[in-house]
């Protein structure tokens, strides 16, 4: 059942399907996503320490890994949200008529007399 959009003011309705997730939402993904690369580099230090006699290669792979890792997460977590953002619509300004200019004469305003003979 296609249900033509209502227009109003010859604008096209907008859709509810393009709006971007709340930041709520947005903040919770990047939390879970900084906690889960947090995760890993913790592994790697593990890997590191328990390798670095027996396997040096493996550890020093695990160290690249628990060195950049960090990195990595911030700027995975910053760009998140700029990804999601997409181009925003220009809004529609309201069609008003610019308010009638009222010209203001020019006043003087003198001292009291009280102040002047004191």
């Amino acid at each position: 059942m296609n249900r033509p959009t209502r227009q109003r003011d010859g604008l096209p309705a907008e859709s509810i399907t393009r709006v971007r997730p709340g930041l709520t939402q947005d903040l919770r993904g990047r939390q879970r996503r900084y906690v889960t690369a947090m995760l890993v580099r913790t592994a790697c230090v593990v890997v590191m320490v328990l390798t670095w006699n027996r396997w040096p290669g493996v550890a020093l792979c695990a160290l690249a890994g628990g060195v950049l890792i960090p990195y990595v997460a911030v700027v995975a977590a910053q760009a998140g949200w700029r990804q999601q953002r997409g181009v925003r619509p220009e809004l529609a300004r309201p069609h008003t008529e610019p308010a009638p200019r009222v010209v203001l004469e020019p006043t003087l305003v003198l001292p009291s007399e009280e102040k002047t003979a004191a």
